[in-house]
């Protein structure tokens, strides 16, 4: 079983689109979209572990030029 999780960012003025794009290339991320509201960027990513999650979301995703903050929800299934 994979850990999921839904990535919600908030990125510098303008830059939505394109950091939406770059982590969309990014392997593990298997969806990320333009969004409004408080946050910029929606992703959803899968990771074999949550330390690999950790690893995709800290080396990878929060990487990406533009983006100024991160929130990684887990989901969970109850």
């Amino acid at each position: 079983m994979v850990v999921q999780a839904y990535i919600l960012i908030q990125t510098e003025v303008g830059k939505s689109a394109n950091v939406a794009e770059a982590i969309g290339a990014i392997p593990g991320v298997t969806q990320a979209e333009d969004v409004t509201g408080p946050y910029d960027v929606i992703v959803r990513a899968e990771a074999r572990t949550v330390d690999d999650l950790g690893k995709l979301v800290v080396a990878r995703i929060q990487a990406v030029d533009g983006i100024t903050r991160t929130l990684t929800c887990p989901v969970v299934h109850l």
